[in-house]
């Protein structure tokens, strides 16, 4: 990252003098391009001191990001504030480009190194091998999970369980590998490089600290796993009191100014793409008309903000019959959900399957962004029926617009388990940053060009 920041930096200043000066180098200009030569040195001093070097915050989650956005607004004003006090005259023009040019590269770069790395994590290489500790089913319901995220970089090769515990990691097929007494001696049995601990009672304060100094001497990270269901870091702050380490979590930002920015980025978004996709639209149109007989626009009850019914807009990609059919389809249900969902839909017509597979058929919910019903990225907007058979934790995927994309849409769609879903969304609901909604975007349109899932 530090050689991909600085290709980055030099590429945005050379860019920002042949955008200003031109090609020809003048008695003027001249000190831009040593300026050019330097962006790449100030450009990792900033990175380096808002730590989006940190190994923790790198490739994974948002965070990082953000980070990269910070160190640009903070590069920016110490060369304002500098050129200020010292009356040194820069060229706007010149600065305009370079550091807007720098800080969308660098986050350009890194999105894209991570996908080779997620890649490559995908086929098994550059993964840490962990021991987990914990109950049988925790350590289960943990290794399911980091095997479906292989991106996280993080492969279980073994578990610690409880003492007189000597089972129940079969249905995962991961190997015993001792007790909690045994902890040391199964991470050199295993070569790991990391043990996550899973909260259970037995393994207290002094158990945990007497842990981390044992695997000092094998160089072995500690993790600790939070009994907290996918709540954000930037929710939590550690607050030691007297020798404890308190977990603050605040709540979810579910009101305030992000709120506000996100309902007008959501209605000036739809806006600007519907005229973008216009001449698409009219196309799609025709072709579903002339596909199969039947309306164009397929209206859908579904359930938005509070419990809110509102009538959601599809191009209409079935037969005209497709309701009155569902019910002797019921027994083919692909899904393990209350969500129907069948890969070859014998209602789907010639057009709808082409239109479902890259997702065209969604684009008219774009009027039901400007309408106010829903927003460009959130829940999935259930139907009724599902939101009926709700469990009362589920509900809370209701206390936000549903979106035409979110981390349900990038993640592999109908191909997710109803359960993984449902967390998604959930997690989505909890932790929402406009930064989130920005990278769920971005991801988007790599999940639509697969269409993986989509069926």
């Amino acid at each position: 990252m530090l050689i991909a920041d600085a290709v980055m930096g030099l590429g945005a200043g050379l860019i920002a003098f042949y955008a200003r000066f031109g090609t020809e180098v003048t008695e003027y200009n001249r000190v831009y391009l040593w300026l050019s030569a330097m962006l790449p040195l100030a450009c990792i001093i900033a990175l380096a001191a808002n730590r989006a070097y940190e190994r923790r915050f790198l490739f994974v989650g948002t965070e990082e990001y953000q980070r990269v956005l910070r160190a640009g607004l903070a590069l920016t004003a110490a060369v304002a504030l500098t050129s200020y006090a010292l009356d040194v005259r820069l060229s706007r023009g010149y600065l305009i480009v370079a550091l807007p040019s720098a800080t969308v590269a660098s986050i350009a770069a890194r999105f894209a190194v991570r996908r080779l790395l997620h890649r490559a994590r995908a086929n098994g290489e550059y993964l840490r091998r962990v021991v987990a500790v914990g109950h049988p089913q925790a350590v289960a319901d943990l290794t399911r999970q980091l095997r479906r995220e292989r991106y996280h970089g993080l492969d279980v090769v073994g578990g610690c369980l409880p003492p007189g515990v000597r089972g129940g990691l079969e249905s995962v097929d991961l190997p015993v590998v001792g007790t909690f007494d045994d902890i040391q001696d199964a991470v050199e049995a295993t070569a790991a490089d990391t043990v996550i601990v899973l909260s259970c009672p037995e393994l207290d304060g002094r158990a945990l600290r007497r842990l981390a100094w044992q695997l000092e001497d094998d160089d072995a990270d500690l993790i600790l796993a939070s009994a907290l269901i996918d709540v954000a870091g930037a929710r939590t702050t550690i607050r030691p009191v007297d020798g404890l380490p308190l977990l603050h979590v605040d709540h979810p930002r579910l009101a305030g100014a992000g709120r506000v920015v996100k309902a007008v980025f959501d209605l000036v978004g739809a806006a600007v793409l519907i005229c973008f996709f216009a001449p698409l639209l009219v196309l799609v149109a025709v072709a579903v008309k002339v596909g199969s007989p039947g309306p164009v626009i397929f209206r859908q009850v579904r359930v938005g903000k509070k419990g809110r019914e509102f009538a959601m807009f599809k191009f209409r990609t079935m037969s005209p019959d497709a309701d009155a059919c569902l019910a002797q389809l019921r027994a083919c249900n692909d899904s393990d959900g209350v969500l129907f969902k069948m890969r070859d839909d014998p209602r789907v017509t010639r057009v709808g399957r082409w239109l479902r597979r890259y997702s065209v058929d969604e684009l008219p919910q774009l009027f039901n962004v400007l309408l106010g019903q829903m927003s460009l990225v959130g829940p999935r907007p259930p139907l009724p029926s599902e939101v009926a058979a709700y469990p009362d934790d589920l509900r809370r995927r209701l206390a936000v617009k549903p979106g035409m994309t979110g981390l349900w849409q990038v993640s592999g769609r109908s191909d997710l388990p109803w359960e993984e879903a449902v967390r998604l969304d959930l997690r989505y609901v909890e932790n929402w940053t406009l930064t989130m909604d920005l990278a769920i975007l971005l991801r988007t349109v790599s999940a639509v060009l697969r269409s993986s899932g989509a069926y």
